[in-house]
């Protein structure tokens, strides 16, 4: 019975897709053999890929592959709940993305959800008390990735952020699980108070493509942000507001504005 509760513990279905898409790539073009093998195949779970991925695309001359690929299978090893939250993360992307055909593609070729498991990296060092090695990975994630996320800011799990170019979440800001934002999303603060200084976004709210949310406002549940929107106060929960400054303009339109991504006013 233990034996069989063990092997019940390391089922997978995601990897399994994964490693089965994998394969199917391979056949389809041998070209892609040897970064297919070297992103998924030579691993033996999504959370060994994701760190191999993670070290390979963060590393540079001034940190070398191995020393980020020992921090991040630290983080993995310490049962924090991160390859629970990269999964989150992952079929978010393959459900709300109509460009994301495969779950293997956000862990080949998506920056968004790359930046986001950075991201996941530098928060874990930053509660260990880390935070110079936190602000390095901040740092390459933005140089590598485009995307700028303080390691003390708070994110759910299920985070979707499609395209992933110029997103900014500052350092106090908060954002409830099963988030969607879109490319040049800011979630910044005002003025020079060093305080709790930026926005805290509810669960299942949709961010259009460039809308600003500034200050220590918050965004409620199941709400949207239309795109170009520049938010200074308060969002009730499911609604829909537009402009600039950004107004209600009606309701959210349906019960999860960030799984069903529909953007019309």
């Amino acid at each position: 019975m233990a034996q069989a509760r063990s092997n019940i513990s390391t089922l997978d279905p995601v990897w399994e897709t994964i490693t089965a898409e994998a394969r199917d790539i391979i056949v389809a073009e041998p070209t892609m053999a040897p970064l297919v093998y070297s992103v998924i195949l030579t691993h033996s779970s999504l959370q060994c890929a994701l760190s191999h991925r993670m070290a390979h695309k963060l590393a540079s001359g001034e940190m070398t592959e191995s020393i980020l690929h020992d921090a991040f299978d630290q983080a993995y090893a310490a049962d924090c709940g991160l390859g629970a939250i990269g999964r989150a993360d992952l079929l978010a992307t393959f459900e709300r993305d109509p460009a994301c055909h495969r779950m293997i593609q956000p862990l080949l070729y998506y920056k968004g959800f790359q930046a986001v498991q950075a991201y996941r990296m530098a928060h874990w060092l930053w509660a260990q008390g880390r935070h110079d090695f936190a602000y390095f990975i901040q740092m390459r994630a933005s140089e590598v990735f485009g995307v700028d996320i303080h390691p003390a800011a708070k994110i759910g799990q299920g985070l979707m952020i499609d395209h992933a170019h110029s997103i900014v979440i500052g350092e106090t800001a908060v954002v409830g699980n099963n988030v969607s934002m879109l490319h040049a999303v800011t979630l910044g603060g005002t003025g020079k108070d060093e305080k709790d200084r930026h926005p805290k976004i509810g669960d299942d709210v949709l961010l259009g493509a460039g809308a600003k949310v500034l200050g220590n406002i918050s965004i409620g549940c199941c709400s949207r942000v239309a795109a170009g929107s520049v938010v200074l106060k308060d969002v009730p929960p499911g609604k829909t507001v537009a402009g600039v400054p950004a107004k209600v303009v009606g309701d959210a339109g349906c019960k999860q504005p960030a799984k069903d991504m529909d953007q019309l006013i």
